[in-house]
């Protein structure tokens, strides 16, 4: 445990729209749920290729200065906890050297660039940095939606019963427009794509809600637009951006779509797409059991629906649930503590940033830890299997049990 009265001095190395997220998460991690125990927090510094865009990051969400290069960051011995928000193909050699370093290393998803990084930050999570007693997380932000979590909840009392079926979306848009720019984003291997985008969000809340993936079948992944024009500058998130004459390939999906079994014996359909058109960020996953159904559409943050056995049919039907004080993550992580006001992505990754406090303090804030390095690894098999599926015309592909992935 951390001494409560020396504080831990946060970076973040990334200032596009993840990394904004956590840098404000971050600012707002010691205003939530209970301070005992909890060190104060240092913001340190904000690290980006793009300096301009590093100082107003830095500057808006408060921190002492902004660097250009991850490096930097990597060499101050007065940095305690880093989040690494930046492309994924730079993810394994920033955590490596963070490790390295002493420092704690915070992950936005997905976990890496290749399956085969991805394994070796795993590995690096249960040698190096467990023998260096550095903590190591990933973000998975939805975890922290309070409708979701109570969901999970329901799910894990028995609510509705032996689960029977699980359907799951992800769509978005933001690749819509054939004329956006050919980003990193576009230009890996096939699972890259909108699979591990925000398929992997899909992926992780299904395992959370429901339990262990056991196969994945009928893999398909699609692309639409196999050519975008290159950038002529530097680009932030989603976001359009001046293109040259020059186009490149896209080399990953634009959708994928799959069938899976967990081992709870429920069968799921999940669909994630980057170019449906009108939904500019559609996650919505719902989930039926025996006795019971329940679930959630981000487009109504605030709320879930949930169903179960009535005395007389007659009375049966889905009903809406507010969010309110008696959620999880509501009470203590909401500034107007009454029903109805229910929060948004700011308030998710403040809950995130917060756990990992706890984690790095030892303390028990009242929040679950976030998923480790070997989880989001899973998630990644997981995305690895239909891609194989895919490419043997949907044939069921099985996944590890939990434990033995490595």
């Amino acid at each position: 445990m951390s001494d409560p009265t020396t504080p831990l001095s946060v970076a973040v190395i990334g200032a596009g729209m993840a990394g904004r997220s956590h840098a404000n998460g971050w600012r707002m991690a010691t205003t939530v749920f209970d301070l005992e125990g909890l060190p104060p927090v240092r913001l340190a510094a904000v690290a980006d290729v793009n300096l301009p865009l590093a100082e107003d990051c830095a500057r808006r969400y408060g921190y002492e200065r902004a660097v250009g290069s991850w490096q930097e960051i990597v060499d101050d011995p007065t940095i305690d906890v880093v989040s690494v928000v930046v492309g994924n193909d730079l993810h394994r050699p920033i955590a490596e050297a963070l490790v390295r370093a002493g420092k704690h290393v915070f992950c936005e998803k997905p976990l890496a660039g290749t399956l085969e990084d991805g394994r070796a930050m795993a590995e690096l999570e249960q040698g190096a940095a467990r023998e260096a007693g550095v903590v190591t997380g990933v973000g998975f932000t939805y975890r922290r939606n309070p409708a979701m979590a109570r969901v999970a909840q329901h799910v894990a009392d028995g609510d509705l019963g032996p689960l029977s079926l699980v359907e799951g979306r992800y769509d978005c848009d933001y690749a819509c427009d054939p004329r956006g720019p050919l980003t990193w984003r576009f230009t890996g291997p096939l699972g890259s794509g909108a699979l591990a985008d925000v398929g992997a969000h899909l992926i992780d809340l299904a395992e959370l809600v429901c339990g262990p993936i056991e196969s994945v079948a009928g893999g398909q992944l699609t692309t639409l637009i196999g050519e975008r024009p290159k950038p002529t500058g530097f680009v932030v998130g989603h976001r359009a951006a001046p293109v040259s004459d020059e186009t490149g390939p896209v080399t990953n999906e634009d959708t994928a779509t799959f069938t899976a079994r967990f081992a709870g014996g429920a069968a799921a359909t999940f669909a994630c797409s980057r170019t449906a058109f009108g939904m500019p960020n559609g996650l919505r996953l719902e989930v039926y059991g025996l006795q019971g159904r329940a679930a959630v559409d981000w487009h109504r943050p605030a709320e879930y629906t949930f169903d179960d056995e009535q005395p007389t049919r007659a009375t049966r039907g889905a009903r809406q649930i507010i969010a309110g004080p008696d959620l999880p993550y509501f009470a203590g992580g909401y500034p107007m503590q009454a029903a109805g006001n229910g929060g948004g992505n700011a308030e998710m990754f403040a809950y995130e940033c917060r756990a990992f406090l706890d984690q790095v303090a030892g303390i028990d804030g009242g929040t679950p830890p976030n998923a480790s390095f070997t989880d989001a690894y899973r998630t990644m098999l997981v995305v690895d299997a239909v891609v194989r599926s895919h490419e043997s015309g949907g044939a069921a592909v099985a996944l590890p049990t939990p434990g033995s992935e490595l």
